[in-house]
This record gives structure tokens, sequence and C-alpha cells, in this order.
């Protein structure tokens, strides 16, 4: 596996993790964040749509799909910023700034990886 293969495929580990943890318990991340928490069903759709990605970012590793990593960079470096004007304007408590870092650390292991002389 390549090291930007490794990267996403990482990336969808990540993915299944807080996906799976929205679905089945998510007042538990919400507690852990200091957000509060609730009985809607959108946090666990939330859940839902991360686990898809999770099965996109690992099938495309598998299938060391270089230009889907590609993609995945050019989507995964604008959430640090949203989540920050987010945090700016008083939307979200400063701590949703966490999951911005994660996936700007993701993305820019995931750019160099493909920069580097190793084939994709």
């Amino acid at each position: 596996m390549s090291s930007s293969a490794r990267s996403v495929f990482t990336s969808g580990i990540y993915h299944i993790l807080l996906g799976g943890s929205l679905v089945i318990d998510p007042n538990f991340l919400l507690r852990l964040f200091g957000f509060p928490v609730t009985s809607e069903i959108w946090i666990r759709i939330l859940g839902l749509a991360l686990l898809s990605i999770a099965f996109y970012d690992i099938s495309a590793a598998r299938a060391n799909l270089a230009d889907f990593f590609r993609w995945s960079v050019l989507v995964r470096l604008p959430i640090v910023i949203f989540l920050g004007l987010f945090v700016a304007v008083g939307l979200v408590k400063t701590t949703a700034i966490l999951f911005g870092i994660v996936e700007l650390i993701g993305a820019l292991w995931t750019a160099f990886a493909l920069r580097s002389p190793e084939p994709v």
C-alpha cells in the first residue's frame, strides 16, 4: 500500500470510529466534547454519512485510486476553515475545531504522500 493510500485508509478507520460512535451512542461524544446531549435523529444520520465516507476511503485505499486521494485532499482541507468560522460566529463550541484539525492533519498527510517520489 502506498503512503497516500495508507493515509486515506487511516482516515477511513477514523471515520468508522467517529461515525460508529455517532450511530451507536452519539451522546457519549457530545458529552466528551462539551456539547449538549440530544435525542434528535440527525446526529445518527451524520454518523451514517461518516460510515459511508469511511467505505469510500477504505475502498479507494485498497484499490490505490490516486485520483480519489487528490479529491479527498480538496474536500478535507476546508473543513478546518469552516469549523473555525462556525466557532468564530458562535455557532459551535471551540472544541469542534478539533474535528477540523484531525481532517487537516489527514489531508496534509495525503497531500505530502502524493507529492513523494513513491509510486501512487
